[in-house]
């Protein structure tokens, strides 16, 4: 068993505490683990406890992923006692910070902080109006797209470094061209797409009524890609579509940074504001509960025969996934679209999706990996010839 680096973790500073009531969201309910308190945070002992052993244990570079829950809840002046203690115990390493949130609670005073430090920023935003407010609403019922659009064009126009998160569900998969098009207009260049699929509450025998259908996702996912291949210009990307970039990294044999495509999962861990450590963010529960980094250290359990036995769970894939050639482009996908809907029978929901999408675009990904490998050798060559490199494309000729 290969040791595991611990260069990144992912946590939750507020918990499953948030400002929005989405309909989809699967970590609301989480905070039934913590009945204690109403309100959850993450204190500062335990953030100078867990900064300190993510710096002492990790190597010379590392990120960290601030999310929730809704992570700006717990205010401006934690995540400057974030910085405060980073330098403290991060001397002479490189770290990077990432927030993901909904956009609500940001201002001038957020933007300026996330700027000077340079954060990536993650901003939850499912498209136009009437396809963003159908799920994503306040507590009360209200919509919350007029403030989150705001926002986010707030972080673009002041140059952050800013993505844009969409959840697919039965409802915007519909609308994949419109969403698209919506945040090219407000100025997004990387973009993510998450499918959804959730247990129905009331009938826990059946997928709620949100979820995304395999055959769905997969005509999206062709949608989608055909209007990226559409907007190369000059053989270029001119937007990053999160998916598609870690689909290519295993086309030209890199190590993909998506964990939902890589062979096994339990390459991070995630931690609650408590100090709870868990295997992995859909997954916090009891069962997957790893300890506390106040009773023990981060980098062993991140190594912890728990979070290996997690880990082996993807392999476990019938025998159709097993010998088909896109298996080692998707590994099945995340595991927890395998639990969610119990008709799956624990085998992977958008198996469909993945088929549809490899058929439409197996050919042009192999010469896109061909050229690409080819334009690095060429790089190479006359760097070590040169002592300097040339920047090749690796999406030449192959868009019309």
């Amino acid at each position: 068993m290969n040791h595991k680096v611990l260069n990144s973790v992912l946590i939750k500073p507020s918990g499953a505490d948030c400002n929005l009531n989405c309909t989809y969201c699967f970590y609301l309910d989480k905070a039934g683990l913590y009945k204690q308190t109403a309100r959850h945070r993450m204190d500062e002992v335990t953030l100078e406890m867990l900064i300190k052993q993510v710096l002492e244990q990790s190597g010379d570079v590392v990120s960290f992923a601030w999310q929730g829950g809704e992570p700006t809840l717990m205010g401006l002046s934690f995540y400057k006692k974030v910085i405060e203690f980073q330098k403290k115990y991060g001397v002479g390493k490189a770290i990077g910070n990432g927030l993901q949130t909904n956009g609500l609670l940001l201002n001038d005073e957020w933007t300026d902080f996330f700027y000077e430090y340079n954060w990536l920023i993650g901003i939850s935003l499912d498209g136009p109006q009437y396809i963003h407010d159908h799920y994503r609403v306040t507590k009360k019922g209200d919509p919350s797209w007029e403030i989150v659009s705001r926002n986010a064009k707030m972080l673009i126009e002041k140059g952050l470094a800013v993505n844009v998160l969409s959840c697919l569900t039965d409802y915007s998969v519909d609308h994949i061209e419109e969403i698209y098009n919506f945040h090219k207009e407000l100025g997004f260049e990387y973009m993510q797409f998450i499918p959804i699929v959730e247990t129905d509450k009331i009938n826990p025998k059946q997928a709620a009524h949100f979820s995304l259908s395999p055959q769905k996702y997969g005509e999206a996912l062709v949608k989608l890609w055909d209007l990226w291949i559409k907007d190369f210009k000059d053989g270029v990307p001119t937007t990053s579509i999160r998916y598609f970039d870690s689909i290519f990294y295993s086309y030209v044999g890199l190590p993909v940074p998506e964990c939902t495509m890589q062979k096994k999962c339990g390459s991070y861990t995630v931690v609650e504001h408590s100090g709870d450590v868990y295997c992995c963010d859909f997954f916090v529960d009891p069962k997957w509960k790893l300890g506390n980094i106040k009773e023990g250290k981060l980098i062993n359990m991140l190594n912890s025969k728990k979070q290996n036995q997690f880990g082996s769970i993807k392999s476990q894939l019938p025998t159709k996934c097993k010998r088909c050639n896109y298996l080692k482009h998707c590994f099945g996908g995340c595991i927890k679209d395998r639990v969610k809907d119990p008709k799956d029978n624990g085998m992977p929901r958008f198996c469909e999706s993945y088929l549809m999408f490899f058929k439409h675009t197996d050919a042009v990904l192999i010469r896109m990996a061909e050229k690409w490998i080819e334009d690095q050798a060429i790089m190479q060559k006359r760097t070590n010839l040169q002592g300097f490199g040339k920047t090749y494309n690796a999406f030449d000729d192959f868009v019309q």
